[in-house]
């Protein structure tokens, strides 16, 4: 077994030794990327509603509850047609080419490395309109929910996360889980980093279709790891749960007259007894290759029950993993108010996103880079947090830029409270390419924008659980710096990796002892 420091030593990537992490891979054998029951019944989704919200706004929300202190009506109650937008904004077919072999590709809506889509989502939910208590996995390729349990089984959830209030009140939860083996074909050993960038962009795009909609919603990272595994049929050693999203509330925050009961009610207390099932599935390939290093980090960070999640929840700090600001020259981004900022929808965005792979060489605006950075890092609303997220917590925020306007080519600290670049270093376009694995996107895009966190502080202090939540944060960054970029016509990014030690070099002595967990690549799109 390995704890996360060893973990995160031993999948770094070096100019010599990319081979030894990631492994050759065998393109006859690449998974498909969707798991497939046998023998289950499905339950189609209906339409979609898309939210018409400003991806700007909603993007920022840093409150569990979106209209917490307004006067503003609470939502409808959830319904199967509001549970169908969710899927379909997380993880949903958008749309499908086919590929120099004549294969279909067909892409989702949240950003995976490699097209390989190993994240799935999993609903655990009450008795709704449109829609009986149980627990479904939600299938992309047909838009249909595959029945695994019936019955009100959100007490599991609420007894594996400490009664937290927010999955106890829910209407519905919904599980993020990887299946390790459908991104190890390709990357090898550093899955276990790729299942927390994924599901953090998936998360992002959830919680941004749910904040639009006005539902509350969060992310938790704290719960008994077994009951959920069980709850879901699964085998760890091949998937594994990671996050749960509890999204409505049974009674809205703003609502004072006792009659705003959602459909669903409260978790039961006494839920059904959790029988085993193992649901048979179609294999991913013809050949499986067990990566246990993965699977070992994840069985290392698991916590024990509710008593296990309560002390480690009351355990997270303010902030840790991160670096004091210095004394270099700062340079204010300006970031665009809520009344001038882009009105592009949020359904128009997702719906443009892409991983851009061609950059023009007009200059990045610096406004609209301060408006990106400054809308992706206002914090993510998690029970480790309170449901109020205030910034950054385990990651600094570093940018490289070249050619942006008003802005000297240069390494920078980003701080979001003050969205300030501060400098650090210079930095060239061939920097860019040199440290991103030698990719030329990262030098053509102009702008670099590392997550960067101090594993060693963050596992002394939060324990192997903590290094789930620092990559987890990082993700969730990247996936709405993907909504903030593209809520610009003009812009596009891609997240790429990188060879680790390198980045923690250039950005030294400021980033000395960390380490860089996430990349995002951004700047003027070309056609």
């Amino acid at each position: 077994m390995v704890d996360a420091c060893e973990y995160h030593e031993r999948t770094k990537l070096a100019p010599d030794g990319i081979a030894e992490v990631s492994g050759p891979y065998d393109p006859s054998n690449e998974p498909r990327p969707s798991k497939r029951y046998r023998d289950v019944t499905k339950r189609a989704l209906p339409g979609v509603r898309p939210p018409q919200a400003p991806t700007l706004s909603v993007v920022a929300e840093s409150r569990a509850d979106p209209l917490a202190g307004s006067d503003q009506p609470a939502p409808e109650s959830l319904d199967s047609d509001t549970l169908a937008t969710l899927c379909y904004a997380a993880s949903g077919v958008l749309r499908a080419t086919r590929g120099p072999d004549g294969g279909e590709i067909r892409y989702r809506a949240a950003s995976c490395t490699g097209r390989l889509y190993h994240v799935d989502c999993y609903l655990v939910c009450g008795d709704l309109p449109g829609l009986p208590a149980g627990v479904y996995h939600f299938d992309p390729e047909t838009f249909a929910l595959d029945v695994l349990r019936t019955g009100d089984y959100r007490g599991v959830l609420a007894e594996a996360t400490g009664q937290q209030a927010g999955v106890a009140d829910a209407p519905v939860t919904v599980v993020a889980t990887s299946t390790w083996w459908r991104n190890a074909w390709k990357y090898g050993d550093r899955t276990y980093r790729h299942a927390f960038w994924d599901s953090g962009t998936v998360l992002a795009n959830l919680l941004a279709a749910a904040h639009a909609l006005d539902y509350r919603a969060e992310v938790v990272a704290g719960f008994a790891d077994a009951p959920v595994t069980e709850l879901l049929g699964l085998d760890p050693e091949e998937e594994a749960p990671l996050e749960l999203v509890p999204i409505g509330a049974e009674t809205a925050v703003n609502d004072t007259s006792g009659a705003g009961s959602t459909a669903g009610g409260s978790a039961a207390a006494d839920p059904p007894a959790v029988e085993p099932i193992d649901p048979e599935t179609e294999p991913y390939s013809s050949e499986t290759v067990a990566h246990p290093l993965v699977s070992d980090a994840w069985t290392q960070s698991r916590l024990a029950d509710g008593a296990a999640v309560r002390s480690w929840r009351d355990e997270v700090l303010e902030s840790v993993g991160q670096r004091p600001a210095g004394d270099g020259q700062r340079i204010a981004l300006d970031p665009v108010d809520h009344e001038t900022a882009s009105a592009r929808p949020l359904w128009n965005t997702i719906e443009r996103r892409r991983s851009c792979r061609e950059f023009t060489d007009e200059p990045l605006s610096r406004r609209k880079l301060g408006t990106v950075l400054d809308r992706a890092t206002r914090g993510v609303p998690g029970d480790w947090n309170g449901g109020v997220g205030s910034g950054l917590q385990f990651n600094d925020a570093y940018v490289l830029a070249t050619d942006v306007a008003g802005v000297p080519d240069g390494s920078y600290q980003f701080h979001p409270a003050a969205a300030e670049l501060e400098r650090v270093g210079d930095v060239t376009s061939d920097d860019q390419t040199r440290l991103a694995l030698d990719q030329e996107w990262a030098g053509d895009a102009h702008v670099n924008v590392y997550c960067t966190t101090d594993v060693e502080k963050v596992v002394e202090e939060l324990g192997n659980r903590g290094y789930r939540l620092a990559q987890l944060e990082a993700g969730l960054v990247l996936g709405r710096l993907y909504l903030a970029t593209y809520a610009h016509r003009d812009l596009g990014g891609t997240g790429l990796t990188f060879f680790d030690d390198r980045v923690t070099d250039h950005l030294s002595p400021r980033a000395a002892g960390q380490t860089p967990t996430t990349l995002f690549a951004m700047g003027v799109a070309g056609e």
